[in-house]
């Protein structure tokens, strides 16, 4: 990989963590806050923080898989990974992998 390369995989790799873990906060504190404890304020800010990220995550795809070059598929796991509970986890650990770069 050249450095434009890594700079685009360190991009997305933040990106998407940074997306999981909104996602992941949504779905395990901020659900049970307004379902068992009635407070949906809690919904309200996490969920619109994670729709910002999964905007931003979804914007950044592209461009980063022309980027590192990515098939099809790739690109499509990129997008499926972005709806699952730890997809992001998983995509970026499949990517650090077949891309042989500790980034």
């Amino acid at each position: 990989m050249n450095t434009e390369q890594v700079k685009w995989a360190k991009r997305f790799k933040w990106i998407s963590l940074i997306e999981g873990i909104s996602f992941l906060v949504l779905l395990f504190i901020a659900m049970p806050l307004k379902y068992i404890y009635d407070l949906p304020m809690a919904v309200t800010v996490v969920g619109w923080i994670h729709g910002v990220l999964f905007v931003i995550y979804i914007y950044v795809v592209f461009p980063t898989a022309s980027k590192l070059k990515w098939d099809f598929s790739r690109t499509l796991f990129a997008l499926i990974a972005s709806v699952l509970p730890f997809g992001p986890f998983i995509f970026d650990r499949n990517l650090r992998k077949s891309q042989q770069v500790d980034f």
